[in-house]
């Protein structure tokens, strides 16, 4: 079965924001810059390999941007991006429509 052409953007942003991970990780950076371990703590049950490889692909969509600092240990912060932040209604009705959602299945 083809996609109907008229949801291809609806395939776009799922490939950009779908999955299990990556609203949770939009959601976690969306008013703060957070280190890679304290990302990793606000999420439970994502493993860092599967948290590094999502951070990856948010960067190269320029959703998430990443800064190393030059120290020992190395010290690396993850931020949405201005072009991240246009997704936060995405994000809000997300929350919105989750919260309704589990007071009706009470």
């Amino acid at each position: 079965m083809k996609p109907d052409p008229g949801c291809m953007p609806v395939a776009v942003t799922l490939r950009v924001i779908g999955g299990k991970w990556k609203p949770l990780i939009l959601w976690v950076l969306r008013e703060q810059t957070l280190r890679f371990g304290e990302v990793k703590k606000q999420i439970t049950g994502i493993t860092q390999k599967m948290l590094t490889q999502q951070l990856r692909e948010l960067e190269t969509d320029g959703i998430v941007s990443r800064q190393v600092f030059p120290e020992v240990p190395p010290r690396v912060e993850y931020k949405i991006t201005a072009y991240g932040k246009t997704l936060e209604p995405i994000l809000k009705s997300m929350c919105s429509w989750g919260e309704t959602h589990k007071t009706r299945q009470k």
